[in-house]
């Protein structure tokens, strides 16, 4: 065990066990443990294969036993540490039963990220938080997992790092209560403090697939409407980029409510990249001024504008 200590490299022996195939009892027996004594390679032998056969059909990524005691009697694990495929839990919650998961970073989970992670479990759909910087002043607020790597990495490369506040991610079709308390959770600790250069709250996203837009920002608007006084006592600006299935319906909303909560509410569609509103809420680049367009959702006409547009207090 450890970092360095002794050769293992050089002394260890190897099977290579292409996809889909599980290995025979000779070949364990052969290449595995041809150093191991007569009376216990049998009993040893059918312990890697099951193991083996477990690993995979229990979606582990990662496995090690150390040490391992062979007797002749019997197999003894003395300890084990192993990985298991997240993204596999739809297929193999059963068979896996109730698994605690340590907790991320080293350390107990925060009130809010409990919050979540308790709704989570509730729900068909994906709802994820992880606090980094309680008191940083860029938040994100982005709609799947792979956007909000992709909204974190951008954030990153142009300089947000240190002052990038959370991670996560809504997806899979939240109702509008729910992706509500996503929301509220996320506003009340962005909230908690006045950052003397402001906050700024990026909602992000690519084009959702089966999501409904609507549905998703009228639980957030009800949420930014619940927090409208400390919003502006922070100072706090908003980006919003989203596109999907009723997504004109959402940005309106969206944008209608830019016009009462006394703060900057910058709104975009699929018309601009969905990293753009990263580099204009770091101040990297200035804020295009687009006119609005009539939009047609499915059979029917939205009221008003529905393109791209920008509004800040006072605006009309």
């Amino acid at each position: 065990g450890g970092v360095d200590i002794g050769d293992v490299d050089s002394k260890a022996l190897r099977l290579e066990v292409p996809i889909e195939t599980i290995p025979t009892a000779d070949e364990i027996t052969s290449t595995l443990l041809k150093d191991l004594p007569a009376a216990r390679k049998q009993r040893a032998a059918a312990f890697v294969g099951a193991l083996y056969k477990a690993y995979v059909e229990l979606y582990f990524t990662y496995l090690e036993i150390n040490p391992l005691v062979i007797t002749d009697s019997g197999v003894y694990v003395l300890d084990l540490a192993a990985k298991l495929d997240a993204t596999a839990e739809f297929m193999a919650k059963t068979a896996w039963g109730e698994v605690d998961y340590p907790p991320p970073f080293g350390r107990d989970a925060t009130p809010e990220e409990a919050y979540i992670a308790d709704l989570d479990s509730k729900s068909g759909a994906s709802l994820k938080l992880t606090v980094l910087n309680e008191k940083g002043r860029i938040w994100t607020m982005v709609a799947g997992g792979g956007a909000s790597v992709i909204y974190s990495d951008t954030i990153c490369e142009l300089g947000g790092a240190s002052e990038l506040a959370n991670y996560g991610e809504y997806s899979g079709a939240p109702s509008e209560q729910q992706t509500y308390e996503y929301a509220k959770t996320i506003l009340s600790l962005m909230t908690k403090e006045v950052h003397p250069q402001g906050k700024v709250l990026i909602i992000g996203g690519g084009i959702a697939n089966f999501t409904n837009v609507a549905a998703t920002f009228k639980g957030i608007v009800k949420a930014l409407r619940e927090y409208q006084m400390k919003l502006q006592e922070g100072n706090v600006r908003i980006y919003v980029r989203r596109a999907g299935p009723n997504y004109q319906e959402g940005l309106r909303v969206m944008r209608e409510v830019g016009n009462t909560l006394g703060i900057p509410v910058h709104v975009f569609g699929n018309e601009t990249h969905m990293t753009a509103i990263v580099a204009m809420a770091l101040e990297k680049r200035s804020v295009p001024q687009l006119t609005p367009t009539e939009t047609h959702t499915a059979n029917f006409l939205l009221p008003g504008g529905q393109s791209a547009s920008s509004v800040s207090p006072g605006s009309v």
